[in-house]
């Protein structure tokens, strides 16, 4: 089941906007992966209504939390995993254009030798249409859990954005604090996230005015992606600092 959010949209709006990792210069990085089609653009555009980054600053203004959007898996031509894999890691500079036929080589301008932790994702968010869940690929679904398992190797967090929930449930579509009643997906997850890692939303698209229950959705899920990588962000800095002493 899917509690709505109970904390005021506010609340995690100002947490967003206040976040700061604890270690200076580190930003946070967010990978969105999923099927073609499944919604991490308009994602990434929905939140940032909220304007979560100053327009008003300079080129060399620091962001605390960067997103990296890759190309969507497909049914034919898509992102490959090992490239997926590679990015996970902090192999794959900014602004590569994944090549859905070959993967990355070592020589590549774009490939990194040596990533900082910078480089590095701190928590992999799947995004997947709430209304296709029925129609998943055995293909699609083997590949997920082969990002999933390179990701849990590395240790890093996962989450999973179900978006669409509007188009899957006549209830949430009339109302999405009925988002509550939206059981079956229990049943249509495969992909090995633990229920409570799974964030419903809706993302804007045609709406001229924001509304309060998308926001609370969207907010609620990025304050929770934020807290996983910033857990992860410290944790690998405490296994470093650790490791220099031992």
């Amino acid at each position: 089941m899917f509690p709505f959010p109970s904390r005021d949209k506010q609340t995690d709006l100002q947490f967003v906007k206040n976040y700061k990792p604890q270690v200076k210069g580190q930003q946070l990085r967010i990978l969105l992966h999923g099927l073609v089609g499944a919604g991490k653009s308009s994602f990434i555009n929905s939140v940032q209504i909220h304007n979560l980054q100053d327009p008003k600053g300079s080129p060399n203004t620091f962001y605390p939390f960067v997103f990296n959007n890759i190309m969507g898996l497909g049914p034919n031509k898509g992102v490959l995993v090992d490239d997926v894999k590679l990015a996970l890691k902090g192999h794959i500079k900014d602004g590569y254009l994944f090549n859905p036929v070959s993967q990355i080589s070592e020589d590549h301008a774009f490939y990194k030798t040596f990533p900082e932790l910078n480089d590095k994702v701190h928590v992999l968010v799947l995004v997947i249409c709430a209304d296709k869940l029925p129609l998943l690929t055995d293909k699609f679904v083997k590949e997920l859990l082969e990002i999933r398992k390179a990701a849990s190797d590395l240790g890093i967090p996962q989450v999973a954005l179900l978006t669409k929930i509007d188009q899957a449930c006549p209830e949430v579509k009339e109302d999405l604090k009925n988002v509550y009643k939206y059981e079956y997906i229990k049943k249509q997850v495969k992909v090995g996230i633990p229920m409570n890692c799974i964030f419903p939303v809706k993302n804007y698209h045609e709406e001229i005015h924001v509304d309060n229950d998308t926001d609370a959705l969207l907010l609620s899920s990025l304050r929770s992606i934020i807290t996983c990588g910033d857990d992860y962000i410290n944790f690998t800095k405490q296994q470093t600092s650790s490791d220099r002493y031992a």
